[in-house]
């Protein structure tokens, strides 16, 4: 078939399509919906992929966690086995860095985070902070977690640990809750009715999917966070390897001296979890895989919905036009020539179905990447490619019957046909 005619039967093809704009449109609806589906929640998991991979390797790439408790386990869902644990101390971190030739240094730290009573508050003249997360910490975890830099001022030094001084390193929304028009180095804010010297502010940092981020933690030196918050028991500790060290060596070295310092026996389980920063990539990794089946089954539904509606449409567009067909075969055509015509009808009705879903997703991505700028969305040729494709592949295959039994025809029985 030459470029003439091509060109001729899809001019055809749009020309029956324009005909019946209701119909036409109820029909592409299915793959519309299909595709929109597709590039959306792809365009959504490809720019988080990348935020999730910078996020990682923002928190160390040669850092992991040790704690009593398995990361993201809330207390609620804390099996027996796990709540009887002994909690880690800021000894146990002492211990690693002696015991441990493969590691950098190690540093503990703990939290309190208490967003349902509203306990925690920084206040500075009239202005105050009641939303954020507290953190006692050694100066070695700005080292350990570089997503912790500081903008200006300073972190924490070995003898504000020492000497257990009430100073704090704040985030940058704190920063400017507090002190909008001036520059807090210096400054003495209240926290929980405490004087702290505020000495530092982190760079800005608003979180993970609009959640809290270093932009709400307000760090303070451990022994002065043990001092005033003795109840809070649980500790973390961050571990470094050292450049020339292997992760393995050195995650097998604190899993050896950890078991020892808590006198695990030679066959009992350990009683402490080990978290590499790639938990986040693991964790994700599980939720978009979950993403991924549950836009498959819609998407597949519909553009089965889509697909049938193509074949139903042109089924009856064939019935619709048996003279016609007739005529031509009497003129005539071949029945490639009407088999091609009627699959470009339907490629061409499918591949509109198909462009629009690229619209439509390309257009909920970018409202999605406007309104929540934690969640970079982002719309690759892939995809686009991909949704073109599929929309088109379903015009051919439910397509192809209608265009085969057009073409098989008799014309003579078509002439006579009305």
């Amino acid at each position: 078939m030459s470029r003439a005619e091509i060109v001729e039967n899809f001019r055809v093809a749009l020309d029956t399509l324009r005909a019946r704009k209701i119909r036409s449109g109820l029909t592409v609806l299915g793959i519309v919906i299909g595709v929109t589906s597709v590039i959306s929640i792809a365009s959504i998991i490809s720019g988080l992929n990348g935020y999730i991979r910078t996020r990682v390797e923002s928190m160390g790439s040669r850092t992991f966690f040790v704690s009593r408790i398995p990361f993201g386990m809330g207390p609620g869902r804390m099996p027996e086995r796990i709540r009887v644990r002994k909690y880690l101390t800021d000894a146990d971190a002492t211990f690693l860095r002696e015991s441990c030739p493969s590691l950098a240094f190690a540093t503990a730290f703990a939290s309190r985070i208490d967003f349902t009573q509203m306990n925690d508050n920084v206040r500075y003249g009239n202005e105050h902070v009641e939303r954020l997360i507290l953190r006692g910490a050694e100066p070695d975890y700005s080292r350990a977690i570089p997503l912790f830099s500081v903008e200006y001022g300073r972190f924490l030094s070995p003898n504000d640990l020492d000497h257990s001084r009430a100073v704090a390193v704040i985030g940058s929304a704190i920063s400017e809750a507090l002190f909008p028009h001036t520059d807090p180095l210096g400054k003495v804010m209240r926290l929980n009715g405490r004087p702290y010297e505020v000495i530092g502010v982190f760079e800005h940092d608003p979180g993970m999917f609009g959640g809290l981020g270093v932009d709400q933690f307000v760090l303070i030196p451990l022994t002065n966070f043990r001092k005033n918050y003795p109840a809070i028991r649980e500790r973390f500790i961050a571990v470094s390897v050292r450049e020339d060290a292997e992760m393995n060596v050195a995650r097998n070295e604190v899993i050896e001296a950890m078991r020892r310092r808590r006198r695990v026996t030679h066959n009992g389980d350990n009683d402490f979890e080990i978290a590499d920063p790639d938990f986040l990539s693991n964790l994700w990794d599980q939720l978009t895989g979950a993403m991924v089946l549950l836009t498959g089954i819609i998407s597949s539904i519909g553009l089965l919905v889509g697909g049938i509606g193509v074949m139903n449409i042109m089924l009856i567009s064939v019935t619709e036009r048996t003279q016609e067909i007739g005529i031509r075969k009497a003129i005539g055509a071949r029945k490639s020539d009407i088999r091609v015509q009627f699959l470009l009808e339907a490629v061409t009705l499918s591949g509109l179905g198909g462009v629009l879903g690229v619209l439509f997703g390309g257009a909920i991505a970018f409202a999605v990447r406007t309104l929540a700028p934690s969640i970079p969305a982002t719309l690759s040729v892939l995809w686009v490619s991909l949704g073109v494709g599929i929309s088109v592949s379903v015009g051919l295959f439910f397509g192809y019957y209608p265009a085969n039994r057009a073409a098989n025809l008799d014309p003579i029985v078509c002439l006579r046909y009305e």
